[in-house]
């Protein structure tokens, strides 16, 4: 028996509008630092492409099968780690992917509901806060590829991926110069992505010892 949840984590690479994802530097942290996490961890960085994100989390499914899937993205406007609540039926982007893509307006599957996370988002808004992290709520992850790949990750039309714990956190800009007042560095943003995966292994743990 596995020691702890199998845990895919995954960011995004840039993308028309942002040069510089701090999600990429952000995995590529957690997948060169020392193996401290809870379980066995998978970490991804995928392409903002329509196209690329459904064929890359069906290879996932059938390679590693998550237990816990947690997706990270980038938000100018983020507060600290936003815990998006929501996947909503929608694409609603207003600009083209990396590839040129730019769907129409339009529900990502036809008559579907939208989905809520299933992230133990309490418990980590209250593990971000005891280690004085900034962090936020959000019904609304976009019309991008955020909300897009939250959508695929939380739907049960995409049985190919179906992680039975899985969710989206959109993070700020990264710290530097011209950088906003809202921005956080790469240490701080590393912190927290270790106390979301930490709180997301707990309560997967605690969950088993009751099943």
């Amino acid at each position: 028996m596995a020691a702890g949840p199998r845990i895919l984590i995954t960011g995004f690479g840039p993308f028309p509008g942002a040069p510089v994802n701090p999600t990429a530097a952000m995995i590529e942290a957690l997948a060169a630092g020392p193996s401290n996490l809870a379980g066995e961890i998978r970490t991804e960085i995928l392409a903002v492409e329509y196209d690329t994100v459904p064929r890359r989390l069906k290879s996932l499914g059938a390679e590693f099968a998550p237990d816990i899937a947690i997706h990270f993205g980038l938000s100018a406007r983020a507060e600290g780690f936003t815990l998006e609540r929501l996947a909503r039926n929608e694409i609603a982007a207003d600009r083209p992917d990396n590839s040129g893509t730019q769907p129409p307006a339009a529900c990502i599957v036809e008559s579907g509901d939208d989905h809520p996370s299933t992230l133990p988002l309490e418990e980590i808004a209250a593990a971000l806060a005891r280690a004085g992290l900034p962090h936020s709520w959000s019904d609304d992850a976009g019309g991008y590829l955020c909300n897009y790949i939250f959508y695929l990750s939380r739907s049960p039309y995409f049985a190919e991926y179906a992680p039975p714990v899985s969710g989206f956190v959109h993070v700020p800009p990264l710290a530097g110069e011209g950088a906003p007042a809202n921005s956080m560095t790469l240490e701080d943003l590393v912190a927290g992505a270790h106390i979301v995966v930490t709180a997301c292994a707990e309560d997967w743990r605690k969950r088993q010892a009751v099943a």
